[in-house]
Formats: structure tokens, sequence, C-alpha cells
């Protein structure tokens, strides 16, 4: 089973509880998304496999993902670039934020998620069981993809992207 880290909306971790479950009850658990760009400013994304059990198929940020009871969030990060990207670069985290969306399959996310930043030049060997595919994205082109057909994309993507672009995009 696997448990994520219940939340104030502080941070402050108040206790653990099933990761299905949380998102079920709603619970506010703390969670991670990483963001890598390369050097012409192109942010890499990718399309979520089918099968995920929330949000199957639709387009996100490199890499996100709850850290384990008793894990850092920064350790969990690079352990989920490695098993989702089969691939780890040096990252920096840049804020945090709180947000709650409904999801499909009768789930919620109620997550205060860390924004991780970093750099990465190449498409990577992705884990095919997480991933559909991957890709490198002006900022320009997601900005346009985002507003003609934003349910393409997850809900944290799009909050990210659209309510704190100017801390993650570096060209901007």
């Amino acid at each position: 089973m696997e448990y994520v880290i219940l939340v104030d909306t502080d941070d402050n971790e108040i206790g653990k509880m099933e990761k299905m479950q949380a998102h079920e009850e709603s619970q506010l658990h703390r969670a991670f998304s990483v963001f890598l760009f390369n050097e012409k400013g192109e942010m890499l994304i990718h399309r979520r496999a089918d099968h995920k059990y929330h949000s199957g198929g639709l387009w996100t940020n490199a890499c996100c993902s709850h850290p384990r009871p008793g894990e850092a969030t920064e350790a969990a990060a690079h352990r989920r670039l490695g098993e989702e990207l089969g691939m780890d670069c040096e990252i920096e985290e840049k804020f945090h934020f709180l947000y709650k969306r409904a999801l499909d399959h009768g789930l919620t996310e109620h997550e205060l998620d860390h924004v991780f930043i970093g750099s990465w030049q190449e498409i990577p060997d992705f884990n095919e069981d997480e991933i559909a595919e991957c890709k490198f994205i002006s900022i320009d082109e997601l900005k346009d993809s985002m507003a003609a057909s934003p349910d393409i994309y997850t809900e944290w993507f799009r909050i990210v992207c659209e309510q704190h672009g100017e801390k993650i995009y570096p060209t901007i």
C-alpha cells in the first residue's frame, strides 16, 4: 500500500493516509511537481499513461508525485525522476502552493505542492507504465495550446502555469 503525508496549510505533518483514501476523502497532503527546461527554454512535458488512476492521457509537467512518510520531498522528487523518466538531474525548489480540484473517477486532489525546477536537454528513456509520450514545448506554444485546449492538461499543471508561470519560466 502507498501512503501520503497529511499536512496542515502550513505544511506541518499531521499524519499519514493510504493514497487512494486521501484522494477519495479530499485530504490535504504533501506533493511535488518537477519542471525541466532545455537550453532553448523549452519545457519537458509528458502525457500520462492512459491507465493511470486519475488524469490518464493528459499532458503535464516532467514529473509529479508524493513523498512517502519519512521521505524528504526533494529526495522523493529525485526518486520519481528515476522511476518515471529514467533519469536524474540537479533540481531546486522554487515555491509551493495549495490547491484543491475534483478529478476523474470521483477523486479529488487536495495538495500542498512543492515545485522544483531543473535542466535537461533530451527526451528521456521514460517508463512506459507511467508515461505515454514526452516532448519539449516552447512556452508560447504551451500557452497557446493551454488556452485553446485546457482539457488536455492536468489540473495541477494548468494551475501552476496560469497562476505561477512567472516563477517557473526561465525565459520570462
